[in-house]
């Protein structure tokens, strides 16, 4: 395995540190009241409910990798004096984790090696022109998931969104015995259900104690559990465009040479296009019939602009997201991409403390059951641990 340098440490930290920002901050701005503030009850406060927007905005983040890839570009150009062998897009491929042997085997990623790892194989090409729309699919995939978890993280906690969220290793495991030939060992479904019995327990605990501070409060207590287990399936069949988003993202870079942050960086364009088009139609379509609500496009533009702690929060947000994808594809270039889902797990946990030190959640022995089994079965699916 890489050694672990200082650089690694830093771009560990930065990752586990920027993730459970993105999260928390997500959370903070579902609890922004946007009207009736004033009211002494607080179940009559209306609270910040737009995740089409939400969406957005982290489309607008992923975007900003592509600003990142461009000044990188133009740093390593400044750098190396326009040397002829520099990568035309300014970034090296990184290998997998079957691949990453060491921080320095990463620079070699563009040596002709297939999308199997043979070597000798003839190299891929970039991806360009009219190829480069494959990439829309992944960013529907994408649009539809994150605006599914958004609803859901409505009516869960931040830490139970965040370990039911685990779940996309199930569906992504089995998506890719379909729909690519992979092969699971058999430690690998043993694995795969510890995941499954993990989520379902982690699922129960938000039924059977929904969260005090969701948006469920508004309603009558009889309704908190039917939303709490409303807000579960949602996040849960999020993973399964989560899944599919994937899968296809491994079929593209099988056949094309592209690199993560340009990876990154289109499906945010292309995901941005494709809501900025839908917002207007599905106003037209549902909004206007049901005003206020997730489609109502003029309400929810200005519940952000009229609303500062909103906007900020946006801000906050979007710099969180390109930050974490940033992060998380230098560690699996300095380290692997175990290493990068090892510090993604770790990250539930410390959204889990930070959600129960500022008061958002109570603490749970049922949750800390499903986490313990959730997090076993998850490393050793990614072989950071053996049965």
């Amino acid at each position: 395995m890489p050694s672990f340098s200082r650089t690694a440490a830093v771009l560990s930290a930065g990752m586990l540190v920027t993730g459970t920002l993105n999260t928390l901050l997500t959370k903070l701005q579902d609890q922004q009241c946007i009207a009736n503030c004033d009211n002494p009850d607080p179940a009559q406060h209306q609270l910040f409910e737009q995740p089409v927007w939400q969406t957005l905005n982290m489309f607008y983040g992923e975007m900003l990798c592509l600003a990142c890839l461009y000044a990188i570009g133009l740093f390593r150009r400044r750098s190396a004096g326009n040397a002829p062998d520099a990568a035309a897009d300014g970034y090296q491929p990184i290998p997998d984790s079957a691949s990453v042997a060491s921080a320095d085997a990463s620079a070699d990623a563009d040596a002709d090696v297939s999308a199997d790892g043979t070597a000798g194989a003839p190299p891929l090409k970039p991806i360009a022109g009219w190829a480069t729309l494959y990439m829309w699919l992944p960013a529907v995939c994408d649009l539809l998931g994150t605006t599914l978890m958004n609803v859901g993280l409505f009516f869960t906690s931040a830490s139970v969104y965040q370990m039911l969220r685990g779940a996309v290793v199930v569906f992504s495991g089995l998506f890719s015995v379909v729909f690519l030939g992979h092969r699971l060992e058999r430690f690998q479904v043993i694995s795969l259900g510890m995941v499954v019995l993990g989520v379902t327990i982690v699922g129960l605990s938000n039924v059977i104690s929904p969260p005090a501070g969701a948006h469920s409060a508004a309603a009558a207590a009889d309704h908190s559990v039917l939303k709490a287990a409303v807000g579960v399936a949602l996040v849960l069949g999020a993973q399964l465009f989560t899944a599919s988003q994937f899968v296809i993202e491994e079929k593209i870079i099988r056949r094309y040479r592209l690199t993560p942050l340009r990876a990154v960086g289109l499906e945010g364009s292309f995901g941005a296009a494709t809501v900025m088009v839908a917002i207007p139609v599905l106003h037209v379509a549902i909004g206007r019939s049901h005003p206020g609500g997730y489609f109502d496009a003029p309400v929810g533009f200005r519940q952000i602009v009229d609303n500062p702690s909103v906007w900020q929060t946006s801000i906050y947000i979007m710099l969180s997201i390109a930050m974490f994808n940033y992060f998380g594809l230098s560690v699996t270039r300095h380290l692997s991409a175990t290493s990068r889902a090892t510090i993604d797990t770790c990250r539930t946990l410390f959204i889990w403390m930070s959600s129960l030190a500022l008061g958002w959640e109570a603490f749970s022995w049922v949750q800390v059951v499903g986490f313990v089994i959730l997090v076993y079965g998850t490393f050793v699916y990614n072989r950071v641990i053996s049965l």
